[in-house]
Order: C-alpha cells, then sequence, then structure tokens
C-alpha cells in the first residue's frame, strides 16, 4: 500500500460527494443508544462486527457473500452493532447494503465510510445507520467539529476514530463520546495492536473506547479487554468458517 492511500480516497471522496444531492430527511431508525449499552454491559468485552466484502490492503476477502445473512448471523450471536462498508471503489460495498442490512436487523448499524459532508450523513441516515464513523485523519479539526455536531443533530451517535495521541486529544476536544482506536498505521498499513494499548493510558472515564482491526483470535481479545468497551472485527469474521463461533471466541467475560 502506497503512503499516498487517504490522500487517494479522499480525492475519490471529493468526486463522489460533489455528485451527490442532499437528500430529504427521511425518519431515524429506532434501536438501542450504542454508548449507553456499552457503558451498561462493561462487564464483557462487545463485538462491533463488520461486514466487508473486500478492503485495499487484503483485496477481494468474500465476494459472493449474503450481506443481509451475515449481518443476522452476527445479531443473533450477540454483536452489540454491525459496521457496513458503503464505500464502493476501495471496499467494494455499497449503500444498499447499508438500507438491505438496517431493515433486517433490530441493533444498531455503523456506516463505514469516509465521510467528509453533510450529504453522506443524511444519506446514511436515510439508509438506516444510527452510528456514522468520522476519522480525524481525514478532516481538519473545524470541520471535523462541523460533521460531529451536525450528525448529533440529527439523533445520530458517531464514531470518532483515532490513530495516535494527537488524535486522541483532538477526539477529546470535539466531545467524542465513542472513540476507535484503529490498530492500522494509515500511511504504511501495518497493523499493530499495541497502538490501543499505549493510548489505553490516555482514557477517561466518561467516555467508551473501541479497539478496530487486527484482532483474529481470543488470544488478540484478551489482550484488549482490560482496556476496552468492544472490538470493531470484520476480516476474521468474514474469513472464518462460522462467524457465530467467531463472534463467541472473541467476546471476552470481563467481570
Amino acid at each position: 500500500m502506497t503512503k499516498e492511500f487517504l490522500p487517494t480516497i479522499l480525492k475519490q471522496k471529493q468526486e463522489e460527494v460533489a455528485g451527490l444531492t442532499m437528500e430529504e430527511l427521511k425518519p431515524l431508525r429506532l434501536s438501542y443508544r450504542l454508548f449507553d449499552f456499552l457503558q451498561k454491559h462493561q462487564n464483557q468485552l462487545q463485538i462491533i462486527a463488520e461486514v466487508k466484502k473486500a478492503s485495499p490492503s487484503m483485496g477481494d476477502i468474500k465476494l459472493d457473500i449474503d450481506v443481509v445473512k451475515q449481518a443476522q448471523i452476527y445479531e443473533r450471536a450477540g454483536a452489540a452493532m454491525i459496521s457496513v462498508l458503503t464505500d464502493e471503489i476501495f471496499f467494494k460495498g455499497k449503500i444498499d447494503f447499508l438500507t438491505e442490512i438496517s431493515t433486517s436487523v433490530s441493533i444498531p448499524t455503523l456506516a463505514k465510510d469516509f465521510i467528509i459532508d453533510e450529504k453522506q450523513i443524511v444519506r446514511s441516515r436515510n439508509a438506516g445507520a444510527t452510528v456514522i464513523l468520522l476519522i480525524v485523519a481525514a478532516l481538519p479539526e473545524k470541520r471535523l467539529k462541523e460533521l460531529y455536531d451536525f450528525a448529533l443533530g440529527l439523533g445520530l451517535e458517531v464514531l470518532v476514530e483515532i490513530h495516535n495521541l494527537a488524535e486522541l486529544e483532538i477526539a477529546h476536544r470535539i466531545g467524542a463520546q465513542i472513540i476507535g482506536v484503529n490498530n492500522r498505521n494509515l500511511v504504511t498499513f501495518e497493523v499493530d495492536i499495541n497502538t490501543s494499548l499505549e493510548l489505553s493510558a490516555y482514557f477517561r472515564d466518561d467516555k467508551v473506547y473501541i479497539s478496530e482491526s487486527g484482532i483474529f483470535n481470543r488470544q488478540d481479545s484478551q489482550i484488549i479487554a482490560p482496556y476496552f468497551n468492544a472490538i470493531l472485527v470484520g476480516t476474521a469474521l468474514m474469513q472464518a468458517d462460522n462467524a457465530a463461533d467467531k463472534i463467541k471466541e472473541l467476546a471476552i467475560d470481563k467481570s
């Protein structure tokens, strides 16, 4: 993966956004609030299960997957939320996948995309998302705060993704309640779960934290569990012969 990975994606997103029209707001899909759920269930490492057909780092993962069936397996196995890739070019996702999954499950759904504009937020909400992703590395702080406040104003929750201490401080500054630590370096694309462990020293009690990327087995989960409310898992679940069993393997009882 080249050093131009994030700039390349953001350039593509700017072109996409230019072609989007602002949709008329539809009713917000009802589900529980992820923040409240994670705070209430701190005795267990919760699983945010991702539906992901491909990625820039892995290439094609499972193109023929029935996304709705996969999401329903996740929900029945006890996932706290389903993350849905909606980026078409780099992850072979679709906004339609979000709509189809959101109408087929009752738990929260996350619109997983590189969001840089209000039009994407409204589109995600209309497709059934109850949570959206904002990536600190993708936006100037002022713009990040604008989009964060806009999403909250629409009744959405926001998962604010960070990769290092400077970004964690920005997430805290804008008032983020749900913070994801991505263990993948967006420059080198290498994954190191020590990123999560090192940043956990700076966590605050009034927030919830999710470790993302590079979690494949129970041992990985056990390392993360003392410091995090949840883990976001995509590749390991998509590659598993039995996704439900994999969720049970990764969910650590902390009580």
